[in-house]
């Protein structure tokens, strides 16, 4: 709870307008009642009286309607990664583990502000699915799911963030917890899609330190945790080719996250995920209501 209360002053903002229900913090793309002046527009027939501008009717003649921003509340859908990679961890914890923080503590922190907060555990399809609701006992059920999740099998990332593209009717924040185990210019149709139905996407990409530093120093066999063969290997006669492989990988997913608008963070599994949140948090701050 330490951290939780720590974060609580770092408000949850989206980039792109939302559409709720209710009112709330997050811009909305359409127009009501705030105190942020938008625009001008002639007056038509059926407006609202009290929103004359008498003083730009004495300087033209003509009658004019202030325009505000409305804000809206947020619908923001986790979307956690259970597949068999996301067991993996060499400093005490997990990327499963490292994930199931990440997420409840956005939960935690949308919920607080008013929110609505879903949850979709995928591998290879869609396992559990809650979708978004702002009751505050949702969230307990939120937790139940991702205590329950268990990283098995293979993932089929692009096809279910396609389906969720598609099936996530309105506008909303989706944050992907992932170690993105999948060639970038596959996850660039994805992103695109995401961004063609006006949602904001977010991703932590969760990383062991051994998966960018690769420090094995004596022979051993490498599994594949979602189901593929073994290999056994020499650390040393692999190594360079291996850090060369995975800076080429990181490169070209940043030029596709940077090229598609994704709000993307690394997330090293051994960085404290309070750090990284406030991080997280600020920028979408500085950025509110980004188109």
């Amino acid at each position: 709870m330490g951290v939780l209360s720590r974060l609580a002053g770092f408000p949850l903002f989206a980039r792109r307008p939302m559409l709720g229900s209710v009112s709330g913090r997050h811009p909305s793309p359409h127009r009501g009642s705030s105190v942020e002046f938008a625009e001008y527009r002639k007056y038509v027939p059926g407006d609202d009286l009290r929103r004359l501008d008498w003083r730009a009717y004495g300087r033209s003649d003509r009658f004019f309607v202030k325009e505000f921003e409305a804000d809206t509340n947020l619908r923001c859908c986790l979307v956690l990664d259970t597949s068999g990679s996301m067991d993996f961890g060499t400093t005490g914890i997990t990327k499963m583990e490292y994930a199931r923080r990440i997420a409840g503590a956005i939960g935690h922190l949308a919920l607080q502000q008013g929110d609505a907060v879903g949850l979709t555990c995928l591998a290879d399809g869609i396992v559990r699915n809650i979708p978004p609701r702002r009751n505050p006992s949702h969230l307990m059920a939120i937790f139940d799911v991702l205590e329950q999740a268990k990283p098995q099998g293979a993932t089929q990332l692009v096809p279910v963030l396609h389906e969720l593209a598609e099936t996530i009717s309105q506008r909303a924040l989706i944050i992907i917890l992932s170690d993105l185990f999948v060639e970038p210019e596959e996850l660039r149709s994805c992103f695109q899609h995401l961004r063609f139905r006006k949602h904001d996407a977010a991703i932590f990409h969760l990383l062991d330190p051994q998966e960018l530093k690769f420090e094995f120093r004596r022979p051993m066999r490498f599994l594949d945790m979602e189901g593929g063969p073994s290999i056994f290997a020499e650390p040393t006669e692999i190594a360079d080719r291996y850090l060369k492989a995975m800076s080429g990988y990181l490169e070209n997913l940043q030029q596709v996250v940077n090229e598609s608008a994704v709000d993307y963070h690394r997330a090293p599994i051994d960085e404290s995920y309070e750090q990284l949140l406030i991080r997280f948090l600020v920028g979408r701050t500085r950025s509110k209501g980004v188109r």
